[in-house]
């Protein structure tokens, strides 16, 4: 059974914008341990690659507040919604501390999906109860 669906769209300029003016510090903020280095290594070699990987993963992470129906508070936050690859490339929501303790306690699961596209990055969440 479907227990809820979120969706976001991301305009990549703004937050170009926003790490302009925070720098790491926004980063830091978004994504977990595991994401920002990934960053990094992707900003590294390629700076719009990195900037874009952290739009789909801040659209992703508010695509999967609105799923579960709680929005930016506790105990959903920033960096207890990590947006992993499997190895085929397909993305995976993996939750940490309390967040993951709740999720679990609900029977929630999580699908997702996430793309980017010259000034935006979308992500859509269908999150579904057993």
């Amino acid at each position: 059974m479907i227990y809820g669906i979120g969706t976001d769209i991301c305009d990549i300029r703004r937050i170009e914008a926003v790490l302009r003016r925070q720098g790491e510090r926004f980063a830091r903020k978004v994504l977990s341990d595991a994401e920002f280095a990934v960053w990094q290594r992707r900003g590294a070699r390629w700076p719009q690659r990195g900037l874009r990987y952290l739009a789909t993963r801040f659209s992703a992470k508010e695509a999967f507040s609105k799923a579960v129906g709680m929005g930016m508070r506790l105990p959903m936050t920033w960096r207890n919604c990590e947006i992993s690859n499997l190895p085929s490339g397909q993305p995976v929501i993996v939750l940490h501390g309390d967040l993951k303790t709740w999720f679990e306690t609900q029977g929630l699961r999580a699908h997702v999906t996430v793309t980017d596209e010259t000034d935006y990055a979308a992500s859509f969440v269908v999150v579904e109860q057993d």
